[in-house]
């Protein structure tokens, strides 16, 4: 298995991801949300309403877990990392998730001065392509 290959493959394909934060009162919360992969950088972007309990979960604790919501069997990436609000906006990045998710162009329309960007930035990642292919890559 070429696990960079199918890492890129499966990022770039899947379109949610279930994101688990740390909540306000130290217990986990786990949410499915959409994202965006920007390959050059190896960073995940998704919006998020800014009166969204996850907002307030992120400012206290930038700790996160994901796992991308497999298309197809039981491919998926799972990694551990840290969120932090981008210095960029998701007009900024419109045509990105608009081209990975079509109707999110709606959702951008309608709502994209409601929404806060966020980056999670991870270093590892274990790649599952079925119950026999499970590697972890260092990016």
């Amino acid at each position: 298995m070429d696990t960079l290959k199918e890492f890129q493959r499966i990022m770039t394909t899947q379109t949610d991801l279930a994101l688990s934060t740390v909540g306000t009162d130290g217990n986990p919360n786990v949410r499915i949300v959409n994202y965006y992969f920007n390959p050059k950088n190896n960073i995940i972007y998704f919006a998020t309403f800014k009166d969204n309990k996850k907002v307030q979960e992120i400012d206290q604790n930038q700790n996160v877990a994901f796992t991308t919501i497999p298309t197809n069997g039981n491919e998926h990436i799972k990694a551990r990392g840290i969120a932090v609000r981008s210095k960029k906006t998701v007009f900024d990045l419109a045509d990105c998730f608009c081209d990975k998710i079509p109707d999110y162009e709606n959702t951008i329309e309608h709502a994209g001065n409601l929404l806060l960007l966020y980056e999670i930035h991870f270093k590892t990642a274990t790649v599952t392509l079925d119950l026999s292919n499970i590697q972890t890559i260092t990016l």
